[in-house]
């Protein structure tokens, strides 16, 4: 008899999940927000990932005006609207923000969840940081004309600089990867 029942609840299951695609957020186009979306939260996640495990690091075995100077270069890409760049670093928030509004309406209970909470600490915990803290860091160093500083001005500029930035570029990664790890999630259960 508990087999049977077992047995009744599993088939339940795969009906419900038949149900939900056959209701059209599996298999409509509108509806492939969710993949986009974990595709270019992923892409951030690695590449500020690789901000703080590869690119800092290596940088910062130059001295203090290399460094500064070859992160400006860096930036001086981005700020330039580097196509590719602001393709998935905008994209992953509008998709993101598609997906949830779509979400809110088509899904239901732990999978409507899943999506609100990525999307929300997507924002909050990436663009967020990256708009208030990351970008006037950046702008200020732009700003700097670095070859006519002293050493020691060169110095203060670095470690007032670096160790922001590296901290809020810290969280963006454990939250960019978070949101991956919540979206890759909800399309297993999709």
């Amino acid at each position: 008899m508990i087999h049977n029942e077992v047995r009744f609840a599993a088939r339940a299951g795969c009906h419900q999940r038949e149900n939900k695609r056959s209701a059209g957020y599996g298999t409509n186009p509108i509806c492939c927000t969710p993949i986009c979306s974990a595709l270019l939260c992923s892409l951030v996640a690695g590449l500020v990932l690789t901000f703080a495990i590869v690119v800092m690091p290596g940088i910062r075995t130059l001295g203090n005006l290399d460094f500064l100077k070859s992160f400006k270069a860096m930036d001086r890409v981005i700020q330039d609207n580097q196509p590719v760049f602001m393709l998935v670093w905008l994209g992953s928030a509008l998709v993101l923000l598609a997906s949830t509004v779509l979400g809110i309406w088509r899904l239901e209970g732990l999978d409507r969840v899943l999506l609100v909470v990525a999307c929300a600490i997507y924002i909050f915990g990436v663009h967020v940081p990256t708009v208030t803290i990351n970008i006037p860091l950046n702008n200020r160093l732009q700003s700097q004309d670095l070859e006519t500083m002293t050493e020691s001005a060169l110095l203060a500029t670095t470690e007032m600089f670096e160790s922001r930035w590296m901290r809020w570029n810290t969280i963006r990664t454990e939250v960019a990867t978070l949101t991956t790890v919540l979206l890759l999630v909800l399309l297993i259960r999709l």
